[in-house]
């Protein structure tokens, strides 16, 4: 063995030392299991018989991955698969555009790492080089799993040779979330061609054979490094203590909802740190009352990041001064100014909200309408309103009716009476009311019934509309 075989050897050593280390430290350190699937797209067409540095490329290809392999396979919660192209056909005399499959399907890398090195070894180079039909056939490859991240890592000496468009392929099925950006490794290939293979996804180039091991491990890194996240969600004075609200994160490609937390203080005080992948931008959405949001976020691969927005936040509690039986009203919150609806918050129970002003409806009979109702920072505003009380109203035969209140001057409706029913009883605010009613059978107007009555809080009133 040559000195620079030694050399690269050793320092492939360190780097697959590094790799176990660091994923292990961020797997204590988030506590977060993700599934990592490896599928490698592997270039067997006849041009890997050509000559690099002092063998074929094929050779290289075999030898190398094949070590890669064995240093892989202890990887915790990574599975691997294996899908080639240009092995199955002679190039000649037509191209087979077709000629790519999937010749081993993902498994644990523990399992399926013997399986690829000894199925790379059998190869030998025949065909063309159909790249956008390969990652086009990777959507297959890639079943559904649950909280899995599917990475592509293509080996190719060649660019596209069956007249399909990698770039647009790979960027369709980004968007459509089935792989995250794919990384693209170049074996022997002139650096012009470098945009047409970049622009699928990361590309990477193999200047000589020494170097093909020390790439293969630095995009396994990047590959499987994991990027911490942070969320504070800060108050009035910018001070991340807000929290116990519901996030969500979004691809900025495809709108496609990539992951949920309720957030969180940690027992250090903290922000909760979050694990996500560093290879997608974000949109957050912060279901705070009204939503907080930040978008298009770009995530710092491999470092802890801090993302920060203002979302102060105080209280607003609904009481009823006492109650009658089990009627309690609801009511509708919207911002200050705003027709949109916010929120429906019940009486009894206590709600957080964007420090700010709002309205409120509060659907007592009649409407309650209080306007520019102030949240303030970590404080709670309690509105309370008389409990209702109630009026049973009889009557022989149906008819037409309304309740109306009368302040001595006007009347305001407040709700019309059930036309098929004898008897009802409804909750009303305290206050003084008149009932104007006909007769279904009577057919003069003059026979309208007027009566007045009074509603006290948490007593009952009968009507009969004799």
């Amino acid at each position: 063995m040559n000195f620079w075989n030694k050399y690269i050897l050793s320092f492939s050593k360190k780097i697959i030392i590094f790799t176990f280390v660091f994923i292990s430290l961020i797997n204590n350190l988030v506590g977060q299991k993700v599934t990592n699937r490896i599928l490698f797209i592997f270039d067997d067409s006849y041009s890997m018989y050509a000559p690099w540095n002092t063998e074929p490329k094929i050779n290289v290809a075999k030898r190398v991955l094949g070590k890669f392999m064995d240093s892989i396979q202890n990887i915790p919660d990574l599975e691997i698969a294996l899908r080639c192209y240009g092995h199955t056909t002679f190039f000649q005399p037509v191209r087979n555009c077709k000629d790519s499959k999937l010749e081993i399907p993902f498994a644990s890398a523990k399992v399926n790492a013997p399986k690829i090195k000894a199925f790379i070894n059998t190869l030998e180079p025949k065909g063309t080089t159909p790249i956008a039909y390969s990652i086009g056939q990777a959507e297959k490859d890639f079943t559904p799993c649950n909280n899995c991240r599917n990475i592509i890592i293509l080996i190719t000496d060649g660019i596209e040779e069956c007249e399909g468009n990698p770039c647009e392929v790979s960027a369709l099925l980004q968007k459509k979330g089935i792989f995250i950006r794919p990384f693209v490794i170049g074996i022997g290939l002139d650096m012009k061609f470098a945009d047409a293979l970049g622009c699928m996804g990361k590309f990477v180039d193999v200047s000589n054979e020494n170097n093909f091991y020390p790439v293969l491990n630095q995009v396994l890194v990047e590959a499987l490094t994991r990027t911490t996240v942070q969320v504070n969600l800060l108050d009035i004075y910018k001070k991340p203590t807000e929290t116990d609200v519901a996030m969500a994160f979004y691809n900025v490609e495809n709108n496609q909802l990539m992951y949920t937390y309720m957030h969180t203080i940690n027992n250090y005080g903290q922000p909760d740190t979050l694990v996500l992948d560093p290879d997608v931008n974000y949109n957050l959405e912060v279901y705070t009352l009204p939503k907080v949001s930040k978008q298009n976020i770009k995530l710092e691969k491999g470092k802890h990041n801090v993302i920060s927005l203002p979302a102060p936040q105080g209280y607003l509690n609904l009481q009823i001064d006492g109650s009658i039986y089990d009627y309690y009203p609801t009511t509708i919150v919207k911002k200050a100014g705003d027709t949109s609806i916010l929120n429906i918050q019940d009486f009894g129970k206590t709600e957080k909200y964007i420090v700010g002003k709002y309205d409120l409806e509060i659907l007592t009979l009649p409407r309650i309408y209080l306007k520019n109702v102030e949240i303030k920072q970590s404080s709670t505003n309690t509105i309370k309103i008389p409990a209702s009380g109630s009026v049973f109203i009889t009557r022989p035969a149906k008819g037409f009716g309304s309740i109306y209140l009368d302040n001595g001057k006007t009347l305001e409706w407040v709700c019309n009476l059930d036309n098929n029913a004898l008897m009802e009883n409804i909750y009303l605010q305290p206050g003084r009311y008149k009932i104007e009613f006909r007769y279904a059978h009577q057919k003069q107007m003059i026979k309208t019934i007027e009566k007045s009555f009074e509603v006290k809080s948490k007593e009952s009133v009968r009507v009969n509309l004799n």
